[in-house]
């Protein structure tokens, strides 16, 4: 059995838990979280909640540590410290500091002699590597990416570290004009802001600056700052009312060509409907934890992302398995 840590048990940390209630070779050890291990309730029964900074009591009784903190602020501190003890897998999801981000981790992943994997998820992660494969099969042609209409994590989690947000839920919203021209081969040159909206859902303290608030969210880098964003304050109720699923999903496309002269037109789509993303987020985790674990016993470190890892590594099944049923 692969022992599994989950550090953080928000709706992501929750996520891994079922997951790792369903594949077969997993068991949960522990859960860590900067609360109160006293009020924190989960649902695997005999399953210790345990301070946070006492994680590395369990540096013996753990194979795989499942990082499910938020992108902004707390992955980029506490992944490349939970490396040096353990493999550790995280959702790290800020697209334009993953290289930043993988060089932390890899010296401490080295230094401990551990297995990390960063920014595993559907995107990153899924989408990540089916951009690869079609670049490698269509190498003339152009990527787009739509993502929703649904509740990004990473983006709901920054509005809700400004100063005055009680909560708030960030839905992406593809721009459908922009997506039927793609899916059409019409290959758009498209902004970001031509792509995508963002609708804001967002809570506040009594009393709270609303203007400031506004546009602290508007204006974020790597978040909001590139798009046309309308932010709607709301109350707790309706919050709960209307806001509570998390859905989610999207479509990554590539249109590209083939041929002597390049005019044989090509389309392939890869897309998803997620009822829950953090559940089908933490389904990806898990794979990638048990695929860190097969390459640490190997005798490899060092940090890894989805490119590096092969297929075969994320499931429970062997080789000869793989050939007979899925190939």
């Amino acid at each position: 059995m692969i022992r599994i840590g989950i550090a953080g048990y928000g709706n992501l940390g929750k996520g891994v838990e079922a997951a790792v209630y369903n594949n077969p070779d997993m068991e949960l050890v522990a859960v860590f979280s900067r609360r109160d291990p006293s009020t924190v309730k989960i649902r695997t029964e005999g399953v210790p909640v345990v301070e946070f900074s006492k994680m590395a009591d369990y540096k013996d009784k753990i194979d795989v540590i499942v990082n499910c903190g938020g992108s902004a602020t707390d992955l980029p501190v506490t992944t490349p410290v939970i490396a040096e003890n353990f493999n550790v897998i995280d959702s790290f999801d800020t697209h334009a500091r993953i290289p930043e981000h993988f060089e932390n981790v890899n010296a401490n992943a080295k230094k401990g002699n551990n297995v990390a994997v960063i920014s595993v998820g559907w995107d990153p992660g899924m989408f990540s590597l089916n951009r690869l494969y079609m670049n490698a099969i269509l190498p003339n042609g152009n990527d787009y990416t739509f993502w929703g209409r649904g509740v990004s994590q990473g983006h709901s989690d920054a509005i809700r570290r400004i100063d005055g947000v009680v909560d708030a839920r960030q839905y992406t919203v593809p721009v459908e004009s922009a997506v039927q021209s793609v899916r059409n081969g019409e290959n758009p040159v498209l902004t970001t802001r031509q792509k995508h909206t963002r609708e804001c859902y967002v809570v506040v303290e009594d009393g709270a600056d609303k203007a400031r608030i506004e546009n602290e969210i508007k204006t974020m880098p790597n978040y909001f700052a590139d798009y046309d964003t309308t932010v709607n304050f709301i109350s707790m109720e309706e919050l709960r009312e209307k806001h509570m699923g998390i859905p989610h999903g999207g479509s990554v496309i590539r249109s590209g060509f083939t041929g002597m002269d390049n005019s044989t037109k090509h389309t392939i789509e890869y897309s998803l409907k997620l009822e829950s993303n953090p559940e089908f987020t933490g389904s990806v985790l898990a794979a990638y934890a048990r695929a860190a674990y097969k390459l640490n016993k190997n005798g490899e470190s060092g940090c890894k992302t989805v490119f590096d890892i092969a297929p075969a590594m994320l499931m429970v099944e062997d080789a000869d398995y793989l050939r007979a049923h899925m190939l």
